[in-house]
This record gives structure tokens, C-alpha cells and sequence, in this order.
């Protein structure tokens, strides 16, 4: 008995490695601590929407319960074509200060205005952040994409300030103001700051528009000199689409007034492997609404709605974001792991990520990488 014990005495006697031994798990040596009552579980406002948005906001549904996560939905029904957002889906988002929404359709040319418009105006979403990078085992053209695009949400041409001076002849205004254009340079620069970021891009058409875009440029210089480590350059718009397709990990944060923000978000989206797996949101002071980053094609089409083959990797990723919002970071971890453990296998895929796997193939497949 003694012979067979001292092998045994003389590994627990002998002092432990200076290293972990090559294939030991280490724990985590430093943790999340929240603070007291975090725990409780957060109502969260969830919008369906239109076409795909009831099928992808489903799928989030199925992985939020499945990893037991502290969050309940309250659910309220807007579509595109009504006149307005209703009063108490706007009251729902202000007292549970948070909301996961699908895509909403908005009519092309006539009909009624954008309700997305009508949220963020109302709610002061100022910012909208969509987050364009590469995922491992998704192939691309390019590498080493990773862009923040920064885009600010309430002015510009999206003030909705048309009218038709005589037949035949429209005039649209675009408005930039000082503060709208301050304080989305503020939050750019800020992101950056904590998302240990190096750049900061303004976008612009100053040339041309010199005193709207100009008014927008000089509210970034001013800012970016309050942030000495953060490196600032500026660039033409048509330029940089020109540059986010041929060398698109040149840039980094990017910061932009309204309508150059939607176009540069859905280029950078493209390159990084498509507008299905792009999260993205929309801030205020107040109030978050989490979406899908890119708004290409965000409501999808009828095959794909009836094929159920609608992907929900965006808004699996966006649920990951809001998570952190939340303060959840454990549960968002776990999240974006799953997702990125599913799309590096490559075994389940939409058909836009070059698969045939319908959505619910898509979710079990995450469901079961959650740990």
C-alpha cells in the first residue's frame, strides 16, 4: 500500500508549474462583477416587423431561452404601411429603455414616411453603429476587415423636409446643425476611445456642399483635437467607397453624416461577407434599438420567407450587442461564440452565405454550440 501511495505522495509534495501545462483550461483569473440586483431579468421591447423580421427575431426568441438569458420581451406589432408608430409601442421602448426589432418595410416613393425614421427622431436615436467585419471561415475578397461606421441619425437629408414648389419642380433640404454634428463626433470619438480603437474617419462632400458638410467637418476637427490619441483623417465620399472596395482595411472607425452613413454602412457590409451577418444599433441618451446592421435587404423577399430560409446571424450578433448594453457580458460571450463557432464549421449556412440551410437549421446549430 505504501509503494503504491508514494508515486502519488511525491506529485502533491512537488511544487506546481510556473506555467499552465499545454491543453489545460485556465480559468478566468479576473470577472465581471455587477453590481447588486444586475441579475434581475430586463424587459426588452421586441418589434417583429415585416417579411423575414417575424422569422429572425423568432430565432433570437429560441436562443434566448435556450441559454437561459435575463431577458423577457414585451412584443407589439408595427408594420411599415401604418401612418405612424403607435403611441404605446413608443411608451413601451421609453420605460424598458431598450428594443430588438426586425426590418420595417418602407414604401418606395409614395405612401407613408419611414417608421424607422419616425422611431429615431423620436426616441433621439442620434447614433447608428454597424459593425463590418470579417468572420473566421467565411470567405471574402478581402481580409482584415474590421470597420465601425458611425452614422449620425436624426438630420441631414433624412430631415423628411420636402415639398413641390410648382408642378414638375421638388425641393428636398438637407439641415446639418452645430450640435447634431458635435455630438455624433463625440460619441465616434468616444467609441473609439473605449473600444480601444486607433482612427477615426470623417466622411464628407464638403467640396461641393461646403457649408453643410463644412459646418460637419469643422465639428469633427474641433473634436478630435479633445482625443490627441486617436489619429483623425477625413475623405471624400465617392472616394471612399472607391477605397472601402479595393483597400477596405485601411479604415477603422468611421464617422458620417446621415445619408453617406447608409450608403458607406451597406458598401462595408458587402465586403465583409453580406448584409446577413452585419450587426448594428441605434443610441440615443436614453434609449437603444437593436437591429440588423445593414438595412439592404433587411425585410428579404418573398421565396426566402416562404422557404424559411432567412438568415439570422445579424440579429444573433445584434442580440449579442444588446446583451452588453444590458450588462450582460457572459451571456453575450457565449452568444457570439455559438455564432461564430456555427459559421466557421460551415456546415449550416444560409443560402446568402453560400449553403441551403433554412433558419431554424441555422438556430439548432447555435443552440447547440451555446456552452
Amino acid at each position: 500500500m505504501a509503494r503504491r501511495s508514494a508515486p502519488l505522495l511525491r506529485r502533491l509534495l512537488s511544487p506546481a508549474p510556473p506555467f499552465p501545462l499545454a491543453g489545460a483550461v485556465s480559468r478566468r483569473t479576473v470577472t465581471y462583477m455587477p453590481r447588486p440586483g444586475d441579475g434581475a431579468p430586463r424587459t426588452v421591447t421586441l418589434i417583429p416587423g415585416d417579411g423575414i423580421g417575424p422569422l429572425v427575431t423568432g430565432a433570437v426568441r429560441q436562443v434566448m431561452e435556450a441559454m437561459h438569458a435575463p431577458v423577457c420581451f414585451e412584443t407589439y406589432e408595427v408594420h411599415g404601411d401604418m401612418p405612424s408608430v403607435p403611441t404605446e409601442v413608443i411608451e413601451s421602448i421609453r420605460r424598458n429603455k431598450v428594443c430588438l426589432k426586425g426590418g420595417l418595410a418602407t414604401p418606395v416613393g409614395g405612401g407613408v414616411s419611414s417608421l424607422n425614421l419616425q422611431l429615431r427622431k423620436e426616441l433621439d436615436l442620434y447614433a447608428s453603429l454597424v459593425n463590418c467585419f470579417n468572420l473566421p471561415g467565411l470567405p471574402t475578397r478581402h481580409e482584415n476587415v474590421d470597420i465601425a461606421v458611425i452614422r449620425e441619425n436624426t438630420e441631414g437629408e433624412y430631415s423628411g423636409l420636402e415639398h413641390e414648389v410648382v408642378p414638375g419642380v421638388v425641393e428636398s433640404l438637407k439641415v446639418m446643425t452645430k450640435f447634431c454634428s458635435e455630438r455624433i463626433a463625440k460619441y465616434a470619438f468616444e467609441y473609439a476611445y473605449l473600444n480601444n480603437r486607433k482612427k477615426v474617419t470623417a466622411v464628407h462632400k464638403a467640396n461641393i456642399m461646403k457649408l453643410a458638410d463644412g459646418l460637419f467637418l469643422e465639428s469633427c476637427r474641433e473634436v478630435a483635437t479633445k482625443y490627441p490619441g486617436i489619429q483623425y483623417n477625413e475623405i471624400i465620399v465617392d472616394n471612399c467607397c472607391m477605397q472601402l472596395v479595393a483597400k477596405p482595411e485601411q479604415f477603422d472607425v468611421m464617422v458620417t453624416p446621415n445619408l453617406y452613413g447608409n450608403l458607406v454602412s451597406n458598401v462595408a457590409a458587402g465586403i465583409a461577407g453580406g448584409t446577413g451577418v452585419m450587426p448594428g444599433g441605434n443610441v440615443g441618451q436614453d434609449h437603444a434599438v437593436f437591429e440588423q446592421g445593414a438595412s439592404a435587404g433587411n425585410v428579404g423577399n418573398d421565396k426566402i420567407l416562404q422557404q424559411k430560409k432567412a438568415n439570422p446571424v445579424a440579429l444573433f450578433l445584434s442580440s449579442a450587442m444588446m446583451l452588453r448594453h444590458l450588462q450582460f457580458p457572459s451571456f453575450a460571450d457565449r452568444l457570439e461564440s455559438a455564432v461564430k463557432g456555427v459559421i466557421a464549421e460551415g456546415k449550416y449556412r444560409t443560402r446568402d452565405l453560400g449553403g441551403t440551410s433554412t433558419t431554424q437549421e441555422v438556430t439548432d446549430a447555435v443552440i447547440a454550440k451555446l456552452d
